[in-house]
């Protein structure tokens, strides 16, 4: 089996690469033998590969890492592409979260304003990639992790169908905390899970046919002990009836988070443009050292991750637990090991809608809970959303529907109307005054 990673020379593909390894010598049905990378930037994908062959060392039956020098000829007859790409690199992140910031505005990766810039550089280049797996791998599957996740699956559908999916571990991190604060073992509850990308609620959770949720939305002691208690509090938890995905805390607390990413020392696309460009630059003078500092560039920005939401909700660390149990790459690579094996599970993945969410038009793409096997991924039937869920998920579908068209077409006129929309952006002079400051369309 071929596996393509379209992005690949991106920090995270070594956690995809490694959780490979883990399968390598099992006896598995279906073993991958080649994994293929391909990026812009060939500094950074051979130091990558090099973290990657570090990693094999010893490992029988490791995947050859093999570098691809164009698009082509990485997608051609692969089983599966990953897309994990970022159009514009660090530095396209830091302008989006600035042009935002300065308008007074969020600015977050994904969300709100600096989520639609995000999308408006991405669109055009997701749809190239599925056009061209279309035509020279049309069996394989692809699984998107490039953020905005849900937009982009959306605009790649367009082009694959059923056969792009797209993954967050965000909702798998919130079942596994909300069963460790429950005091059970996250591998053996129930849960339901319905919204968008970044913008869900875990509205079930039961262990052994008894429901645990409503036991820990009642227990301040219990909500106190995991980040999505601590950031939201449990007065404003039991009032909404479920745990929120940890992103809505941009939603249900948007001026304690913009306070707390404007007194911020620097946002995180700029933490993250010097750390990893600081580990690229030593790496490519030294590719013997990659591994180690790979390692522990790593661990640094795991421990980082969110802490802009934990300083607006009260602080507190990570917790360890979270650091060892696994991200997009556990996700995907379950994920794939199911569609290849066989193997009937249930993961939470942004899949068309086909009538899940009433209310939603049936192609739009959603966050839900899915049964996987070889035939790709089905979402199950979901506890309807309340009215104020819903509101929300149609305001923002219809942003990453504008944002979509807006990219496709480079319209500013759809591209401002599509900012404007947004529930996080409250004039649409501030829209176009975000557009300008980023330079859209000609900074694409």
């Amino acid at each position: 089996m071929r596996l393509t990673i379209i992005g690949g020379g991106g920090f995270r593909v070594p956690l995809v690469y490694r959780a490979l390894l883990t399968t390598a010598g099992d006896g598995s049905s279906v073993r991958c033998s080649e994994v293929r990378l391909h990026d812009t930037d060939p500094v950074r994908v051979r130091v990558v590969a090099r973290v990657c062959e570090a990693l094999a060392e010893g490992v029988p039956g490791a995947p050859a890492v093999r570098i691809a020098g164009t698009l082509d000829e990485a997608v051609r007859d692969a089983d599966f592409v990953f897309h994990a790409i970022r159009v514009g690199g660090t530095g396209g992140r830091v302008r989006d979260e600035r042009a935002a910031l300065d308008e007074g505005l969020l600015g977050q990766e994904t969300v709100g304003a600096s989520g639609v810039l995000y999308g408006l550089r991405t669109v055009p280049v997701a749809l190239r990639v599925a056009e061209r797996v279309a035509a020279l791998a049309p069996r394989a599957w692809l699984i998107n992790f490039t953020n905005p996740a849900g937009m982009v699956t959306e605009a790649m559908a367009s082009r694959l169908g059923h056969r792009v999916i797209g993954i967050c571990d965000s909702p798998v991190g919130l079942v596994r905390r909300a069963a460790w604060a429950a005091g059970v073992d996250p591998a053996e509850v129930r849960y339901g899970y319905v919204g968008l990308n970044h913008l869900g609620w875990l509205n079930s959770l039961s262990h052994r046919g008894v429901d645990l949720l409503a036991g820990l939305l009642a227990d301040d002691a219990a909500l106190a002990g995991f980040e999505e208690g601590r950031l939201f509090g449990g007065e404003l938890l039991r009032a909404l009836g479920s745990l929120p995905n940890e992103y809505l805390h941009y939603y249900y607390l948007a001026r304690e988070t913009r306070r707390a990413v404007a007194e911020a020392e620097q946002t995180r696309g700029a933490f993250l443009a010097a750390q990893q460009g600081a580990f690229f630059d030593e790496a490519a003078r030294a590719l013997e050292n990659a591994p180690a500092l790979w390692e522990r560039t790593r661990l640094e920005r795991e421990r980082t991750y969110g802490a802009e939401q934990r300083a607006a909700g009260g602080g507190g660390e990570r917790d360890s637990r979270d650091l060892e149990g696994g991200g997009y790459d556990g996700v995907a690579l379950a994920l794939m090991r199911a569609i290849a094996e066989d193997r009937r599970t249930r993961q939470i993945l942004n899949v068309r809608n086909a009538g899940t969410v009433p209310g939603l038009p049936d192609d739009a793409i959603v966050e839900t809970v899915c049964e996987v096997d070889s035939q790709g991924a089905h979402p199950v039937p979901a506890l309807s959303p309340g009215l104020a869920e819903l509101g929300l998920m149609l305001q923002v579908k219809a942003v990453e529907r504008a944002t979509i068209e807006a990219a496709s077409t480079r319209s500013p006129e759809l591209a401002r109307h599509a900012l404007a929309l947004h529930p996080l952006v409250d004039s649409a002079r501030v829209a176009a005054r975000v557009l300008a400051r980023a330079g859209w369309p000609d900074s694409a």
